[in-house]
């Protein structure tokens, strides 16, 4: 695999709302009936496109769009903040099964036209049986996963143009066809079971992953490498984390202290609990980062990587800490081992938006990373 020149850098969207202090906030992953409609900052329009302005005058290139029980509408959010930026796009999450296919394609079409093309879709198959029930969707992890491909398949197709009849394992189509797309947009899907890796090595343009160790996600991209390689496919590879970036490492260190220290005890033991019964091995992978681990040594699971976030937060659970020259560093070391593209985040979300981009973009610059 050929190490990535150069980084892109985008930026998230938390349709749960936000806060200072909330490590919970930004994610919806676990739908914990407690935790719904509890934010310091609703994710009404008004903030969110404050976040999506400040994304665009920051030069990052996209933000992510999440999906889950407990979050705002993506696809509403994503158009309306369409009508705020001009540049920025939007990595919007999907999950196969909810839409059908043909709608799926229709949409899409109609969001390349209003937004001028700026859409990437991210396939999200439901990592837990229990939320996807809430939808009415009770197909197991696997065929989640062979739908998702189903899925992926049908919609390219039908983005160019073509009129599809397809007789599937989970779609029957008869001569289904869209308006043409603006421009097709890249799919982004990860995961880390083996379902999830051959259907990003057949389907994927870019494999994402949450934030582990170095040598863990080097270890899952040669899975999907060697695996896209065998269809004759090359991949991209981006990683979901969040950070902590400040003058000093003293400084960052506080804040993500600061953040655990006033968590209650209760919802950690309940977290740990759930994240440890999880449907989805991804979510497993983050809380096995943590184990039983509560201090600062516990949590740091490579220098400058702290899981503290996962104690209480679903999904990705990771964040880069340091000051910006040690932050860079660490983006520079994920690039050596593939990665070309980072989701990042932070608590909250506007102001972490300019202390990386202000403070850690302009390292990376220095070292022709950008």
């Amino acid at each position: 695999m050929a190490t990535p020149s150069t980084v892109s850098l985008d930026w998230f969207l938390p349709l749960t709302g936000d806060s200072r202090t909330d490590l919970s906030q930004g994610s919806a992953t676990d739908n914990d009936p407690a935790r719904v409609g509890i934010a310091a900052r609703r994710p009404d329009i008004a903030y969110l496109a404050q976040i999506a302005r400040a994304a665009e005058q920051l030069d990052y290139d996209a933000v992510l769009v999440p999906t889950g029980g407990g979050n705002e509408e993506g696809w509403t959010i994503a158009t309306a903040l369409t009508q705020h930026t001009r540049r920025l796009d939007y990595l919007v999450a999907v999950r196969p099964g909810l839409v059908s296919p043909t709608l799926q394609a229709q949409v899409t079409s109609t969001f390349q036209n209003v937004s001028d093309g700026r859409l990437r879709i991210n396939v999200v198959t439901g990592g837990e049986d229990a939320e996807q029930r809430r939808f009415g969707d009770h197909i197991g992890h696997d065929g989640r996963y062979r739908r998702a491909a189903e899925y992926i398949a049908i919609l390219r197709r039908l983005w160019t143009g073509e009129r599809v009849t397809h007789r599937g394992e989970f779609y029957d189509l008869d001569d289904a066809y869209i308006s043409p797309v603006a421009r097709v947009p890249e799919i982004y899907l990860g995961g880390s079971s083996d379902a999830a890796v051959e259907v990003a090595a057949q389907h994927a343009d870019v494999f994402l992953t949450w934030g582990e160790p170095p040598a863990q996600v080097a270890e899952k991209i040669a899975r999907v490498e060697e695996c896209a390689a065998e269809r004759g496919r090359a991949l991209r590879y981006g990683i979901r984390f969040h950070v902590i970036a400040r003058p000093t490492a003293g400084e960052a260190w506080a804040i993500a202290d600061a953040l655990v220290a006033g968590l209650d005890p209760e919802l950690v033991a309940r977290k740990r609990a759930q994240f440890a019964a999880s449907g989805s091995v991804g979510q497993r992978r983050q809380h096995a980062l943590i184990g039983a681990g509560t201090t600062r040594d516990d949590l740091e699971v490579h220098p400058g990587v702290w899981a503290g976030a996962g104690l209480v937060r679903g999904g990705a659970g990771t964040a880069l800490v340091g000051s910006f020259a040690e932050v860079a560093d660490l983006i520079d070391q994920y690039r050596r081992v593939g990665i070309a593209e980072f989701i990042l985040s932070g608590y909250p979300h506007l102001e972490e938006a300019y202390w990386f981009a202000e403070g850690v973009r302009p390292e990376l610059a220095r070292r022709g990373l950008l």
